[in-house]
């Protein structure tokens, strides 16, 4: 059975993977309507990503005798300025995550809740390897500055990167 305190925060944190995947979905739109198609593509599978994460954890409320809440999600941006700015986003969402992640595992602990602290080290894995993925795009777009050759190639290639760097679940 979960305490009160960690259901609220994994309700909590149902609601931001909700967020997240709606912002993604928002930054696939912009990229795909800017002609950015393999960005795109990342960036759909980003926010299904992200509701997949969601799913578990509302699942996981359920089957611990929890009521996992389905909150109602903000309204991410319509427009963005650049592909630079979307992944400046994306990372600094990422470390968002990370930083609730952390906080909601540190509850566990104090609430002696080892089940549900089991159960998140896999989003405690998966973040390292979330924002790390964010982080080496970052670099990449970085090195490619304003060169419009080199984000053809980087919109083209972000496919290719992504299996590169992501580790198989």
């Amino acid at each position: 059975m979960l305490s009160k305190k960690v259901e609220k925060a994994l309700n909590d944190q149902i609601a931001l993977e909700a967020d997240a995947s709606q912002f993604y979905l928002a930054m696939a739109s912009w990229t795909e309507c800017e002609g950015y198609e393999g960005i795109s593509e990342f960036l759909y599978e980003q926010a299904d990503e992200e509701r997949m994460h969601m799913l578990k954890l509302l699942r996981f409320v359920n089957e611990r005798g929890g009521k996992a809440i389905i909150a109602k999600v903000s309204a991410p941006p319509k427009s963005f300025s650049s592909v630079k700015k979307v992944f400046d986003n994306l990372l600094t969402h990422e470390m968002k995550v990370t930083e609730h992640i952390n906080k909601l595992v540190y509850l566990c602990l104090q609430e002696k809740d080892y089940t549900t602290h089991n159960f998140l080290q896999w989003y405690v894995s998966e973040q390292i390897e979330e924002e790390g993925l964010a982080r080496t795009l970052n670099d990449k777009l970085k090195l490619i500055g304003s060169d419009k050759s080199g984000l053809y190639m980087f919109d083209r290639d972000i496919q290719k990167l992504r299996s590169q760097v992501a580790k198989p679940e």
